[in-house]
């Protein structure tokens, strides 16, 4: 019985942790721009941001829930 009831204690914590990872919000660094959600709208403008920062290291992540 008190395997069962641990198990159940740590399943509800992990998905504690998972809501609060998907829900809880994100922040940035102080100084840097927010995240950006990558679509069709928005695609000029991170374009546009990604090449005016020639001078700078550029990095591009794409992460796939796959």
């Amino acid at each position: 019985m008190k395997i069962m009831r641990s198990l159940m204690v740590a399943g509800a914590l992990a998905l504690a942790g998972i809501l609060f990872y998907f829900y809880g919000g994100h922040q940035v660094p102080p100084g840097q721009p927010p995240l950006a959600n990558l679509t069709a709208e928005t695609m000029p403008s991170i374009k546009d941001a990604f090449n005016a920062a020639n001078g700078n290291v550029r990095v591009v992540v794409m992460l796939s829930p796959t």
